[in-house]
């Protein structure tokens, strides 16, 4: 099995085997990683179609700089930044009855697609770059063109305001009413009123 950066140099030399390589592999992730982004199906099946256009277009002039995959994400980003240019509105994340569950996992899927909607457009990029796309620091550095150190500290303030969103319980003291503690001493006052 090539490469993707074999198959790259094929497809500049005319393969077009090469190319339908690089397509079978990336065509899948592409449009999950569009999908993800844009609440309409068929739009992030156009991106990820302009994307391969975009490689189309620019083979000739391609260097292989970075993986091809960091490429293929930088592209990806680019087109998806026009997007929501053009929409000019807050970005609301994919319907989550659209992408497949696995049975038990649909609620706390929704929580978390919620939860990650309400995070700072950067801070969701950056956590969605690595948990969904499986991007290395390395890459995402060289995407976003920020340091590595950079990725991680942010990565990390994703990471930690993701979890604050995710977490349903807040402190109640144990003197709050209705907390356990309060019904205990209610109920004890009130056998030894009886």
């Amino acid at each position: 099995m090539n490469s993707d950066e074999v198959l790259m140099r094929e497809y500049q030399q005319g393969s077009r085997s090469a190319f339908e390589e690089l397509y079978a592999r990336y065509s899948g992730p592409l449009y999950g990683f569009f999908r993800r982004r844009l609440e309409n199906p068929q739009r992030a099946e156009d991106l990820a179609q302009e994307t391969f256009l975009a490689v189309i277009r620019g083979v000739s002039h391609y260097e292989p700089r970075a993986l091809v995959r960091t490429y293929l994400y930088g592209i990806a980003l680019n087109l998806i930044a026009s997007e929501r240019r053009k929409q000019r509105g807050p970005q609301v994340m994919a319907d989550p009855a659209s992408e497949p569950m696995t049975p038990g996992t649909q609620e706390s899927g929704l929580w978390v697609r919620e939860a990650l909607a309400r995070l700072d457009l950067a801070d969701r990029e950056i956590l969605m770059l690595r948990e969904y796309e499986q991007l290395s620091y390395g890459e995402i550095a060289e995407l976003l063109r920020i340091p590595v150190n950079t990725v991680r500290s942010r990565l990390f303030r994703a990471r930690m305001a993701l979890k604050e969103r995710l977490n349903p319980t807040k402190f109640v003291p144990a003197s709050a009413p209705g907390s356990a503690s309060d019904t205990k001493t209610t109920a004890a006052s009130a056998e030894g009123e009886a």
